[in-house]
């Protein structure tokens, strides 16, 4: 059984406990007031977005989906970029890194092999003040060795990555 699926049954058996027989006050309090606070929007720059993981088989080939287009320069190869992201493992759907948690953006060259191959490929045609989801297959993120403890062997991956400064190759 899969995490996920387990997962999946535990709330249900939960949401099925929590309807037991009351005068239907309860459940009337319970839809009004939510019980968890609503996650940040994903267009917003200024919060660390929402990854999620789709329950379906990962993608063999590198998927990118712009979520918010940015209006500066487009990001190339040899340009230096700055990057705010979080990525999670696609078989656990666990946040394995984000650099919004230590408060400062990822710098590097773009294309000279400084980062895994899927941000590479993925990032170039960024605008400075865009957000992308990325999703890299193993071959393209940490392959067959993964990268342990958090990265298993041919793990595929999700990124949600903002290009917040850029500096444009000479």
């Amino acid at each position: 059984m899969t995490h996920r699926t387990l997962l999946l049954l535990v709330v249900l058996a939960l949401a099925l406990a929590g309807c037991g027989g009351d005068d239907g006050e309860t459940a009337a309090k319970a839809t009004a007031t939510p019980k968890s606070t609503p996650t940040p929007s994903n267009t917003d720059l200024t919060k660390k977005p929402v990854v999620t993981v789709p329950d379906e088989l990962p993608p063999d080939t590198l998927q990118k989906r712009d979520i918010v287009v940015g209006k500066g320069p487009v990001a190339k190869k040899g340009d230096t970029v700055s990057m705010q992201y979080v990525g999670l493992t696609w078989s656990t759907s666990v946040e394995f890194d984000a650099s919004w948690d230590r408060g400062k953006p990822y710098t590097f060259k773009l294309g000279e092999g400084n980062v895994i191959a899927g941000w590479d490929q993925g990032i170039p045609g960024m605008r400075k003040g865009g957000r992308r989801e990325l999703t890299i297959p193993a071959e393209l993120a940490y392959g067959a060795q993964g990268s342990p403890p958090d990265i298993g062997p041919n793990e595929c991956l999700r990124f949600i990555v903002d290009l917040v400064k850029l500096k444009k190759a000479p």
